[in-house]
Order: structure tokens, then C-alpha cells, then sequence
């Protein structure tokens, strides 16, 4: 579970960054940032139900 919610984080950063330095893509930056952000809240309370701070 941990290895999947890792790269998701990373899938997700790199489609912000490529958002970022791709002119006319800033949809990019903007999705892929909030599924970062998701991702990591949900992975960081699934952390939590499971016991493993």
C-alpha cells in the first residue's frame, strides 16, 4: 500500500512540474497538485487507521 501511495505522489509531482515548465499547460500544474494533495492526505490517514506512526 505504501509503495503504490509513493508513486502516485511521485507520478502526480511530476505531472505538476511538467504543468509548470510546459507553456499553455498550467491544467497540468493545477491537477496534478491537487491529486498530489489528496493522495498524500489519504495515504497519511490510512497511516493513521492502520496503526503506523
Amino acid at each position: 500500500m505504501l509503495g503504490l501511495v509513493v508513486l502516485l505522489l511521485v507520478v502526480w509531482l511530476v505531472c505538476a512540474v511538467v504543468g509548470a515548465l510546459v507553456k499553455g499547460m498550467v491544467w497540468l500544474l493545477v491537477v496534478g497538485a491537487v491529486l498530489f494533495v489528496v493522495t498524500a492526505v489519504v495515504g497519511w490517514v490510512k497511516r493513521d487507521v492502520l496503526g503506523k506512526r
